[in-house]
């Protein structure tokens, strides 16, 4: 192989390596895993809620909001592996389980007892939790 068609080959090879970094950098977790990691995250079946105002951050974070039948709007978040992420690991890196915390209610986070607690101190007062 001639000087020349080494570099033809390295330059082709090396476009196709930055093709395939920009190409990989979305999240490449479906729509029916969000809801089932929502679900887990809310208490609540998939089909009771409606996920809207998807975004995503770099490095796969996705920030979305859940909004439910019955009026509770939760803001969430989970981490995705980028399409670059899975290529690296030959498909083992996991999807992250959905953090939510409910809007409108204190803010608690989600599945937290409204409740007054049992035993009140300060912190759980500053907190609004009594």
């Amino acid at each position: 192989m001639s000087n020349g068609n080494f570099k033809v080959i390295v330059c082709r090879s090396a476009m196709a390596l930055l093709v395939l970094g920009l190409g990989g950098c979305a999240a490449t977790i479906s729509q029916e895993g969000l809801e089932q990691r929502t679900s887990a995250a809310i208490g609540r079946d998939v089909g009771t809620f409606t996920i809207a105002k998807t975004g995503e951050e770099t490095g796969g974070r996705i920030n979305y909001t859940a909004r439910t039948r019955d009026g509770a709007t939760y803001q969430c978040y989970m981490y995705s592996a980028t399409g670059f992420q899975k290529a690296m690991s030959f498909g083992q890196t996991p999807n992250s389980d959905a953090i939510c915390t409910q809007m409108g209610r204190g803010g608690g986070v989600s599945g937290a007892d409204s409740k007054p607690a049992p035993n009140c101190n300060p912190l759980l007062k500053a907190a609004g939790r009594c």
